[in-house]
């Protein structure tokens, strides 16, 4: 019988490839594309595609209170925790076909290459598509994830409506039911996890730059998220003169120029973007009295964003062209650092394939940030076209992707070899 440290060996890139083809059928759009919303028809028809595949491999099936959809392949000693591998399978309104079923389908891929190489492991080995990452329809995302972390309540996230009146908690009765009709065993709670690893594609320009096919991640950046309101005077475009304005749009960039400034003097790791802005009366002939934008922050560091948050706060307390500034903070997420040693096992996996891999952090969210506070969690990357997705375009090489597969085989080998 084979080992644990032959696992990604046994890998079926074929197979693997196949599985991604099927789950772009579901929900596919013409000419091109994805819509799986969570929760819609198919949504659940994706979890039910995954239920057919893990059960063609034995592997037992189930789900619970949030819909979270689980393939478990039961080890030796089916009372430890089992190690945990997957993503999402849903969408934005108009995606590709890689980000989140991605994970799940690897996952899928290192079940079968249990299965097909007759490998033996004392730990159980459980795949997991996580309910609503996306927030596409139900906001905000990561329902499942978080609710299993213990990050969120169960009650705030069955509230949510989507853009059509429906209830979040209405929908999920509805895919449970079908769940339930398609012989899944209901498994209610969550539970520790041994550890978790979650697959994805990076979402930005960096590992295709550099032409690396993956990488171990070491953590997702943190974001504070601000409204500011600039208040100044409205008052008539042709007569008043320049030193006698108080013109909102005036301050507003004045300010923006600043806060770029306490941007500039943290490096490159930074990322700062003004969303929306908008202007009052927003009349050609009348002088703004106010101004309202948004600001994204982000970097991996909290001492950084508490740094730049104080200078933000400063700024917003002086007068900039005679307007006076609100700056209110409407969400903050700090930043997650990965388990250091799943980092580093992911790292040398990759580095079997592509010895100069780097390490990224990650700028996009993703389930792994609330697996983090349950359990050991790390995740790996691989290139997308362009930096590509949310979008039709989105593309991933074959090669990569069996690459990146195989590595993460690699490091469940590593792990149920213990």
């Amino acid at each position: 019988m084979n080992t644990p440290t032959s696992l990604a060996e046994s890998v079926d890139g074929q197979r693997f490839w196949d599985d991604m083809l099927d789950q772009a059928r579901i929900g596919a759009l013409s000419p091109r594309g994805l819509r799986r919303l969570a929760l819609d028809d198919n949504d659940n028809h994706a979890r039910c595609w995954l239920v057919d595949r893990g059960r063609a491999l034995g592997c037992e099936t189930f789900y619970d209170a949030m819909g979270n959809v689980f393939l478990r392949r039961e080890g030796q000693d089916p009372d430890l925790p089992p190690l945990l591998i997957g993503s999402h399978l849903d969408s934005q309104p108009s995606a590709g076909s890689y980000d989140g079923t991605l994970g799940v389908v690897a996952g899928l891929a290192v079940l079968r290459a249990l299965h097909d190489g007759g490998i033996a492991h004392r730990r159980p080995v459980e795949v997991v598509s996580w309910t609503n990452e996306e927030g596409a329809r139900f906001a905000p995302g990561a329902s499942g994830s978080s609710w299993f972390a213990g990050q969120r309540q169960a009650t705030s996230i069955l509230e949510a409506e989507d853009d059509d009146g429906v209830r979040f908690a209405d929908a999920l009765a509805d895919c449970l039911a079908r769940l339930d009709a398609h012989g899944v065993s209901y498994r209610p709670d969550a539970f520790t996890p041994f550890a978790f690893l979650e697959l994805h594609i990076e979402q930005g320009p960096v590992l295709e730059s550099l032409g690396i096919p993956a990488c171990a991640v070491q953590g997702i950046q943190g974001v504070n998220w601000y409204n500011v309101t600039l208040q100044g005077q409205a008052n008539h475009a042709g007569t008043t003169p320049e030193h006698a304005r108080r013109d909102a749009f005036t301050g507003a960039h004045a300010l923006i120029s600043a806060l770029r400034e306490a941007v500039a003097e943290h490096g490159d790791q930074v990322r700062f973007t003004i969303g929306k802005f908008a202007l009052a009366p927003n009349a050609t002939n009348t002088i703004p009295q106010q101004a309202a934008f948004s600001i994204d922050l982000r970097h991996p560091s909290a001492a950084v964003l508490a740094a730049l948050d104080a200078s933000f706060q400063r700024l917003a307390g002086q007068s900039w062209s005679g307007c006076t500034v609100e700056l209110a903070a409407s969400a903050r997420v700090p930043p997650v650092a990965f388990d250091d040693q799943l980092v580093a096992m992911l790292d040398a996996s990759v580095k079997a394939y592509a010895p100069d891999a780097p390490q990224l952090v990650s700028g996009a969210f993703h389930d792994a940030i609330h697996l983090a506070h349950r359990c050991p969690t790390a995740m790996l990357f691989m290139p997308c076209r362009d930096g590509i997705s949310h979008h039709p375009d989105e593309h991933i090489e074959r090669d990569d992707a069996d690459i990146a597969v195989r590595a993460l085989a690699d490091t469940v080998g590593t792990l149920l070899a213990r």
